[in-house]
């Protein structure tokens, strides 16, 4: 990993290079002066970032567009900034490098399709199998690129497919350990539970999300996923107790109303699916956090988390 990616800057570091805006936002000081307030990212991650002394008569950088950077490091409020000094679009001809711009997920959206589709062609039972493959469809391409997050946990290109082929892996294990839950409900439930964030979430291609649409705001993905589930039902002329149970599970996959789910998991297959998804959030908000921590010492707050998180030595003689 290069020293000038975003993971590796600290206080007092120059910087000067090439970055995607992930956000950005034209604000005013308490002197009456407009600056722009920006966040800043590669595949590494991301940095806060202040143009300060903003010229009115410029346009504010679009975001998910690359820009030329070339600013100082420093540390406000126990979270680090960058203070630019010079920036500018990259010049006509000149040649960006997306792949190291942007976070993507560790395997190709191929292969991660071929797993899912491949799970779901193993059911026993033909209505799972029906409703599952018609969600996959109504998809689309999207799926193939869409994060799974605005900030948090997968907030990476293909970062949905990422996290949904992860808690696929965790569902086998817990199916082996558990062998009377019914693998086709616990499967189906993984590959659904998040689908509705692709009406949730405005992305474009590289995986920036900028902002939650409309139904992501009023609704939000628990409940998009159900009209969208219901869709599928519809579509496939699926009726019964398998569409309720489905229902269900996307419902109380978030476990608790503070979290957004209006009920709790009332049978073991949702209750699985609720700390499965949990787990695999979690694990890769610590990885995420633990990459960008040297070792020995304490990430920044991760306020998904409420909590730093230490990056051990894992050696046997470390003090």
């Amino acid at each position: 990993m290069e020293e000038n990616s975003v993971c590796k800057l600290k206080a007092d570091d120059r910087f000067e290079g090439i970055l995607m805006v992930r956000g950005a936002e034209k604000k005013m000081d308490r002197k009456g002066h407009d600056y722009v307030d920006l966040s800043l990212g590669d595949r590494t991650g991301e940095m806060n970032a202040k143009i300060w002394y903003w010229n009115a008569r410029q346009e504010v950088p679009e975001t998910g567009a690359p820009l030329w950077i070339k600013g100082q490091v420093q540390e406000f409020n126990g979270r680090l900034q960058m203070r630019i000094e010079e920036w500018h679009p990259p010049k006509e001809g000149e040649k960006v490098d997306l792949s190291g711009l942007v976070p993507s997920a560790p395997r190709t959206s191929e292969d991660m399709m071929r797993e899912i589709r491949e799970t779901v062609n193993g059911f026993s039972g033909e209505n799972l199998k029906k409703l599952t493959l018609e969600m996959l469809d109504m998809a689309g391409e999207r799926l193939s690129w869409f994060p799974a997050a605005q900030r948090m946990h997968h907030a990476e290109r293909g970062g949905l497919l990422h996290h949904t082929t992860d808690m696929l892996r965790l569902a086998r294990a817990a199916a082996e350990i558990y062998p009377w839950l019914n693998r086709d409900l616990l499967f189906s439930g993984v590959i659904l539970h998040d689908l509705g964030k692709l009406e949730e979430l405005k992305s474009d291609e590289s995986g920036n999300v900028q902002d939650y649409t409309r139904d992501g705001q009023l609704l939000g993905h628990l409940v998009r996923g159900i009209t969208l589930l219901n869709r599928a039902a519809e579509r496939t002329g699926v009726t019964g107790e398998c569409v309720v149970l489905l229902e269900h599970m996307l419902l109380s996959h978030h476990g608790e109303p503070e979290y957004g789910s209006p009920r709790p998991p009332m049978f073991p297959e949702a209750e699985a699916l609720r700390w499965i998804d949990m787990m695999d959030a979690r694990m890769n908000t610590m990885k995420t956090a633990w990459e960008k921590t040297p070792e020995g010492a304490f990430s920044e707050k991760i306020f998904s988390l409420d909590r730093r998180i230490y990056h051990p030595r894992y050696t046997e003689d470390a003090e």
